[in-house]
């Protein structure tokens, strides 16, 4: 699988375990993120991920702020994007069954590092359920 990823100063270090991990699974990283503690600003780093899987050059997306909430509402600024905020593997799990999400946003300081491996493995593992969550995706979009 192909996995974009963006950060900014709160996740280096959470986006190279995770970029460690999905790559010891066979996965295909881009790399949008900064791997500095220096102030940034998130939709530099969220914008890209977010065209990389709209455009299909990525199959998902993984996206990493202090609280996730900017991070996330900029990559769901781009119309094929749902960009689900999850703080456990359980609410990481609902957003691909029910919501179909195809980007996962991390909240860097509200999870460990370790939480944050297990929210991207669930969320890599777990599949659109369709069905009646289909009908509900189909009516997000604003086209």
């Amino acid at each position: 699988m192909k996995i974009s990823i963006g950060n900014d100063h709160a996740g280096p270090d959470y986006k190279k375990a995770i970029v460690d991990y999905l790559q010891s699974k066979g996965h295909e990283i881009l790399n949008h993120g900064t791997d500095t503690f220096d102030s940034v600003d998130y939709p530099d780093f969220g914008h890209p991920v977010a065209i990389d899987v709209e455009s299909g050059k990525a199959d998902l997306g993984i996206v990493i702020c202090g609280s996730g909430n900017g991070i996330a509402m900029t990559a769901n600024k781009h119309q094929g994007i749902r960009a689900a905020l999850c703080w456990t593997k359980e609410i990481s799990a609902l957003a691909r069954q029910h919501n179909n999400a195809n980007v996962v946003s991390i909240p860097a300081r509200f999870t460990s590092i370790q939480q944050a491996v297990e929210i991207v493995d669930t969320f890599l593992t777990t599949n659109f359920e369709g069905g009646r969550h289909a009908t509900r995706v189909n009516k997000i979009s604003c086209s």
